[in-house]
């Protein structure tokens, strides 16, 4: 029946990079026209319901929240539920516990009797409880096309079962011909073997990628065609699955006012000066690395503001502490701010000062600075940001990449000065004005959403 509602299902892993992407789908899928004909229930860690629910707050009613009880892991924090709490060896036995709420999630699954179930990397044992049920299972990728089809399509295990991070400087077999992308530096490559690593036992992330892809019935991507036509032609291939594109996500506008301390110290800066540097909740910058950030940033002689995090658990001050160059802070006095913890981000990116977005190239971020107007510095730190950050500068001519040494990283603060003077010089924004007007125009934001629920509808009433 054309009108019947459908219920979706959605299993995210267990980061909150993970949990918002899966989130705004949800709203996307609301929003649109026929959208009420779309139930979903959200699972998640029982310690997430809180900000989860929040995230969903505008589709109450048509969304609920389920909570997932994990298992007791040894050597696992008591009460952890987010990779935000944990280091890098918690986030591993995270997924240990993740794993221990198959029966939870097989239970849920037989009761509630969804259309479909939306997954990610870390669940691919869905596809074995779903089958029997008649659920179709799609495997949603919170990353760029590019990212997935560099890293973890069929083609990557060409050379054996682990490549070496040799192997990866090379794209993988058949990968789009004529991309700039089609090699990566040794430093890169080196941080891509991750993925194949195994941890306690468990399957790496490269084997749960793509045992839930082969199993399941489409890929989800927030992505187009527009900006990612022959990676998402390439990823299809590899896998033999459709790919349902959700469009890029463009952030909704930001809720209140900016706080008055921002709101007065940007102020006092002309029109598009200010450098606003922040690298998203989960990605932290080395000792060395954030002070030559920082020098980078007292180089440019533009007012600037950084915000630095550490991971759950420092000691922020003294971390801090650790990153601030000898008499900086007398050096940049007036004009520039080092801040630790949360900050509005969308409302200082809006800020008619704030000129420049020095960041990690995380996806999504980027696309916020750039909807805002925002001349972007890239500068990625690990796994799909280096993806990511090529794909912005190299071939949708958005942003400029920091300048880095290929077989450790390295950069100094004077690439960073670099950087900047090169985004802001007189056309720096290259095709960045026209990136903006297609992602803000609001006919295209409905026809990805528009599409998307067309072709998710088709998928869950097809034989």
């Amino acid at each position: 029946m054309p009108g019947e509602a459908i219920h979706v299902v959605m299993l995210p892993w267990l980061a909150f990079g993970h949990i918002s992407p899966f989130a705004q789908l949800a709203r996307k899928l609301f929003s649109v026209e026929g959208g009420h004909n779309i139930r979903v229930t959200f699972l998640t860690a029982d310690g997430n319901l809180p900000r989860v629910q929040a995230m969903l707050a505008p589709a109450a009613g048509a969304a609920a929240v389920v909570p997932l009880h994990l298992p007791h892991v040894p050597g696992l924090p008591e009460g952890a539920a987010s990779t935000a709490e944990l280091t890098a060896d918690g986030a591993e036995l995270l997924k240990v516990a993740f794993d221990g709420t198959r029966d939870q999630v097989s239970a849920l699954l037989s009761e509630l009797r969804p259309d479909a179930a939306l997954i990610d990397f870390a669940t691919p044992w869905v596809t074995d409880i779903a089958a029997p049920l008649g659920i179709k299972v799609l495997y949603f990728s919170v990353f760029s096309a590019v990212a997935s089809t560099y890293t973890v399509v069929p083609a990557r295990r060409l050379h054996g079962a682990a490549p070496s991070a040799g192997d990866f400087t090379a794209a993988p077999s058949g990968f789009p011909k004529g991309s700039a992308l089609a090699t990566i530096p040794p430093y890169q490559a080196a941080d891509l073997t991750y993925l194949f690593t195994s941890f306690y036992g468990q399957p790496c992330v490269y084997d749960r990628v793509t045992a839930g892809i082969k199993a399941c019935d489409a890929i989800v991507i927030k992505t187009c065609v527009e900006m990612e036509g022959p990676y998402i032609s390439y990823l299809s291939a590899q896998f033999g699955r459709p790919v349902l594109l959700a469009g890029p996500v463009v952030p909704e506008p930001p809720q209140g006012h900016l706080d008055e301390r921002w709101a007065s110290w940007l102020s006092s800066f002309p029109e598009n000066s200010v450098v606003f540097a922040s690298f998203g909740s989960e990605t932290f910058l080395p000792t060395a690395a954030a002070t030559e950030l920082l020098l980078g940033l007292e180089a440019t002689n533009r007012p600037f503001l950084a915000v630095l995090n550490f991971p759950k658990g420092a000691d922020t001050e003294a971390e801090l502490r650790a990153r601030i160059p000898p008499g900086f802070e007398e050096r940049v006095k007036g004009r520039g701010a080092v801040h630790t913890g949360w900050v509005q981000q969308q409302h200082i990116l809006q800020h008619q000062s704030v000129g420049c977005y020095l960041n990690h190239a995380g996806f999504s971020s980027a696309v916020e600075g750039l909807v805002a107007g925002c001349r972007l510095v890239l500068l990625p730190m690990k796994g799909d940001q280096y993806l990511n950050a090529a794909l912005l500068a190299r071939e949708l001519r958005v942003g400029v990449e920091v300048a880095r040494r290929d077989e450790d990283g390295w950069f100094g603060g004077q690439d960073v000065s670099d950087a900047v003077a090169l985004a802001m010089a007189e056309g720096g924004d290259r095709d960045g004005r026209k990136w903006r007007e297609f992602l803000t125009d609001d006919a295209v934001q409905k026809r990805f959403a528009g599409d998307f629920v067309r072709q998710l509808k088709e998928l869950v009433r097809a034989a």
